[in-house]
């Protein structure tokens, strides 16, 4: 009896021995595949910043818009709408191959939200066909297993995603107990490098929640930013001491942030104007749903300029033009690109996006 009693508990032991060697190998296949996937995409991207070091007369960086509208409504987010139709993915190859032509290194899909557009997959196949590093900022909500292996095998290269606070509230819904299911399905299924974004300013009620927020991302194995909020035109708004001190906290969590390599966001933090030469319109563009070349998102309608007739003339004359709301200008993205050459070429003429100046002649456009 005894033998009899064992036998059919040996045999389940052995098949469950052999299920988890078979899920652990699986597991360190898994983990192989993502290194190597990662290592590629470095050496991609040090292959970038080395052709941006050796010429200035292409754009290094551009977000693109395949749709304005957002499932949700931030109270501080100027940049949606609720009534948008998709881009046609057609339309997205186009937009994206004048980048291509522009010689764009890395494309940036933004929105409204990305992932509303039903062809998303195929325009991020399209940024990798033109050989640039495949990009997108979304808040995360339409996030599911499938849909991230979807994003893999269109070759995503990066996501970011805003996380505004711990609980949502009537500012924002971004909030981490929401989203906290979808990063784990991140940190399971994506291949892709996954940045997490928290935020302070801009009418955040508890800015302690950026350092929780920080903290579940390290976790999780993706890097950590944080954020200013800017006002309504992208403009300088100093943080009050209580966000200052978890501003502070962040970034020593989150020491290999490129950002702290300059001094811009410090300067913002303190509330005090930056002297540099903003790039946008050459090594940074900002083309929206309408297929429009502007300086960033919040100086939409300059130069103006349909992406389709965007020349290499132009971005040489951009790079050497000088932008009147750079001193107290808060967009990360565009000091981080401009930042690669802020050792050469003075800029010689200057522009007042909403001003006098080359370009549209309308002021500043923004969506409420």
């Amino acid at each position: 009896m005894t033998t009899t009693s064992q036998a059919p508990n040996q045999a389940p032991r052995h098949s469950s021995a052999k299920a988890q060697a078979a899920g652990t190998n699986s597991g360190r296949r898994g983990t192989a595949r993502r290194r190597l996937i990662a290592a590629a995409r470095r050496l991609r991207e040090v292959g970038s910043i080395a052709s941006a070091l050796a010429s200035t007369a292409h754009p290094y960086m551009a977000h693109i818009v395949p749709m304005r509208r957002c499932n949700l409504a931030c109270t501080y987010c100027n940049e949606f709408d609720d009534v948008s139709s998709p881009v046609s993915v057609e339309e997205m190859r186009r937009r994206v191959a004048h980048l291509g032509r522009l010689g764009t290194s890395v494309i940036t899909i933004s929105g409204g939200e990305p992932l509303l557009h039903p062809e998303l997959e195929e325009v991020i196949r399209s940024i990798r066909g033109t050989g640039a590093i495949a990009g997108m900022i979304t808040n995360g909500y339409l996030l599911m297993p499938e849909r991230i292996e979807r994003l893999n095998r269109a070759g995503l290269d990066h996501m970011q995603i805003s996380i505004d606070n711990v609980m949502p509230d009537e500012v924002s819904k971004k909030s981490l107990k929401v989203l906290d299911a979808k990063l784990a399905m991140l940190a399971e299924h994506a291949e892709f490098h996954v940045n997490i974004n928290s935020v302070v300013g801009g009418g955040i009620a508890n800015p302690e929640d950026a350092l929780t927020i920080s903290r579940r991302a390290l976790e999780l194995g993706f890097s950590s930013t944080i954020g200013i909020i800017h006002d309504g035109s992208g403009q300088l708004k100093p943080l009050g001491s209580r966000e200052r001190k978890v501003w502070d906290e962040v970034r020593r969590l989150t020491r290999r942030s490129y950002s702290r390599f300059n001094g811009f966001q410090e300067a913002i933090a303190n509330g005090m104007p930056n002297d540099w030469r903003c790039r946008a319109g050459s090594r940074y563009l900002y083309v929206d749903e309408n297929g429009i070349v502007s300086y960033c998102s919040q100086q939409r309608g300059y130069p103006g300029v349909p992406i389709a007739e965007y020349t290499t003339a132009m971005v040489k004359r951009e790079f050497l033009t000088e932008k009147s709301c750079a001193p107290n200008c808060t967009i990360s993205c565009v000091h981080q690109v401009s930042y690669i050459d802020h050792w050469r070429a003075p800029q010689k003429t200057t522009v007042t996006p909403g001003g006098e100046g080359h370009g549209a002649s309308s002021g500043l456009v923004q969506i409420r």
